[in-house]
């Protein structure tokens, strides 16, 4: 039977199976270099899947994008004791968060968002009016918005006093793609990337792919490897090699 003669769900299984099997991503056509001490940490909606011998309690993890599930970044509180700096600068996960960590001294919220520089700029808001998260890029394509702070990695990292991150988690809506560029001209020192590129859930056009496959590539070139796919364009990326002088 040729592939044309397949009806198009049973052909979709085969072709995620093959790949799974063969440890590739379909998306961005990247080899996964599994490892074996890989855990998910948070609920199936926020959590991620970390390499957890790579983290201790002197880890310093930056968790960019809260919305209303912190789960993963208090995960990282409980198994490691270690602390994690949170960005988001949208109204209502700030009073989330604010609620959730009140008394919380290992968790830092800053109430701003990350870009390529500092700015204000608009964030536009989901079609979903009890949905949460607002794109920089305006990925579902809506009228309403709010202007709000953002600012480069490096800068909040100077402001913070740091001059490596063990972790940074990266939950932008579209943003990620700006965030990347920023880290590998600035060649900063980060162990583990764990990044969704939301574009595999709202494209704002059908080279949404070429644009995934540019930025994981940018990753890849540049020392890290893929060392875990939640599939849908949510990744977990290990550095393997030092900056090149």
């Amino acid at each position: 039977m040729k592939l044309q003669q397949i009806p198009g769900k049973i052909l979709e299984k085969i072709l995620s199976r093959a790949f799974q099997l063969a440890a590739w991503d379909r998306t961005s056509l990247t080899k996964i270099h599994r490892r074996n001490d890989l855990q998910h940490i948070g609920t199936e909606y926020g959590g991620w899947v970390v390499p957890i011998n790579l983290l201790d309690a002197q880890s310093i993890c930056y968790c960019v994008g809260c919305g209303e599930d912190i789960s993963f970044d208090l995960g990282l509180i409980d198994k490691f004791n270690c602390h994690v700096f949170a960005f988001d600068p949208t109204p209502r996960a700030i009073k989330y968060v604010k609620n959730m960590t009140l008394k919380n001294s290992q968790y830092h919220f800053f109430e701003v968002g990350l870009w390529e520089k500092e700015d204000k700029l608009k964030f536009y808001a989901p079609k979903n009016p009890s949905h949460v998260s607002h794109s920089l890029l305006n990925l579902q394509k809506t009228d309403n918005y709010i202007e709000l702070k953002v600012k480069r990695l490096s800068q909040m990292m100077q402001e913070n006093g740091h001059e490596k991150i063990d972790l940074l988690k990266l939950d932008i809506e579209g943003a990620e793609y700006k965030v990347i560029d920023s880290i590998i001209e600035d060649r900063i020192d980060i162990r583990i990337i764990c990044v969704e590129f939301d574009e595999c859930f709202n494209p704002i056009d059908n080279r949404y792919k070429t644009r995934v496959r540019s930025s994981v590539n940018n990753l890849l070139v540049n020392g890290y490897t893929m060392v875990y796919s939640q599939g849908k364009g949510n990744y977990t990326f290990v550095r393997t090699s030092r900056w090149q002088k």
